[in-house]
């Protein structure tokens, strides 16, 4: 017999977990003093706030498919 999937959706929407995510990173960083860790953790929300940007671009509705 074949397992069952799990079909929960997430609580929060994509976009609310990469703002959050983004957050969490800075809010660790700031507690680091100057470092390599410190620019990595700079460097993922910089991420994070592309990638949200990039969501809410693709998800736009001026957005149109070829024709």
């Amino acid at each position: 017999m074949s397992k069952r999937r799990n079909r929960t959706r997430p609580l929060l929407s994509f976009q609310q977990r990469l703002n959050n995510f983004a957050e969490e990173a800075r809010a660790a960083a700031r507690r680091l003093p100057p470092s390599a860790e410190r620019s990595e953790l700079l460097q993922k929300a910089r991420d994070g706030e592309a990638a949200a940007k990039i969501d809410r671009w693709l998800s736009s509705p001026g957005l149109q498919t070829p024709k």
